[in-house]
């Protein structure tokens, strides 16, 4: 595994409590797999401050770029304000991350939990020196990072808590948004959209920021389904593993407005199925006191979540701050 460093693009300068003046940064770092594909990692942190770790994961038609932008806008960079290292994955052919999805990509979210991410976290304990302790995903980066989980279980003491943004695996929610962008796009015209190109052009069509492989849509699609949550690859069971496993303590947060794709009912049902550790649900929106009625993308996006979830996101960080050591 080849490691490179490019030079950092987006500052953010401001003054801290000595009027020293101080800058986010951010950099892009790639991680070089045998297979000739090389992975995107966007390291924003603030300069001179050595804080902890925080990795990112994306969800479906999705890269990176949902947690930050080069102007610093975004969770990453309002984290790296609170002197976190953020590092934001773009999982291979997404964002950043080279070559580019294209119908001659044969890879699904199997090598993604079991070659993307041993190999984007070993480059980050390695450049920063020490593991990630803290993980963050959007949508169905949640699922990954809990498959990852399951697959590899001694990771679990590494790490201290988790905040999963909309994060779902199966659709339980019978909102009619669901059945339009599920039922009628993900498990219909998508099928036809890869047969007809080798694989989704879902930036093209406007169903999202990034394209998917013909391989990960399926797979994706068969989980979201209700089916079993087992691997198409080898039959892996990921439920079964992690039954009566705790993982590390999970923030999941919820929108008022996210109807199709992760209502508080599949966001419970995910948290059923994921372990029996500790697990808390929020849904913000102005009914429970929040500032605005969220959605599954402005969640993450919107100016007034630095007062709302992300404010809760760095709480839920102070409670749960060291790996709670579990023996097995």
């Amino acid at each position: 595994m080849q490691l490179m460093e490019v030079n950092s693009t987006g500052t953010m300068r401001g003054v801290d409590n000595n009027n020293d003046e101080i800058m986010i940064k951010q950099t892009s770092l790639y991680c070089e797999l045998t297979n000739q594909q090389t992975l995107h990692l966007r390291h924003i942190y603030k300069e001179g401050v050595n804080g902890p770790c925080i990795f990112f994961m994306h969800g479906a038609v999705e890269n990176g770029k949902i947690f930050y932008s080069e102007k610093n806008k975004g969770l990453a960079p309002y984290l790296a304000e609170q002197g976190f290292h953020c590092y934001v994955a773009d999982l291979r052919g997404r964002g950043k991350s080279l070559p580019a999805i294209s119908k001659t990509s044969m890879y699904g979210q199997t090598e993604a939990i079991l070659e993307d991410f041993p190999a984007m976290l070993a480059f980050i304990e390695s450049h920063h020196g020490s593991f990630p302790k803290y993980w963050v995903a959007h949508s169905w980066g949640g699922v990954l990072m809990n498959s990852y989980f399951a697959r590899f279980p001694e990771v679990i003491n590494k790490v201290a808590s988790c905040v999963y943004f909309g994060s779902k695996r199966s659709l339980y929610n019978h909102h009619i948004s669901k059945y339009f962008q599920a039922n009628l796009l993900w498990f219909g015209l998508a099928h036809l959209y890869t047969k007809k190109y080798g694989f989704l052009p879902a930036k093209k069509l406007k169903w999202g920021s990034d394209n998917e492989t013909r391989k990960s849509h399926r797979q994706s699609a068969l989980w979201a389904k209700r089916a079993p949550w087992v691997d198409s690859d080898d039959g892996f069971d990921y439920a079964k593993v992690l039954k009566n496993k705790a993982l590390p303590p999970v923030l999941h947060v919820a929108g008022v407005n996210d109807k199709a794709l992760a209502q508080p009912v599949d966001i419970e049902k995910f948290i059923d199925e994921s372990g029996c550790g500790i697990q808390k649900m929020t849904i913000y929106g102005r009914k429970y006191g929040y500032s605005f009625d969220y959605g599954h993308i402005d969640m993450l996006t919107h100016t007034l979540a630095h007062q709302d979830q992300f404010k809760d996101l760095i709480s839920w960080f102070t409670q749960y701050s060291e790996p709670e050591v579990i023996v097995t």
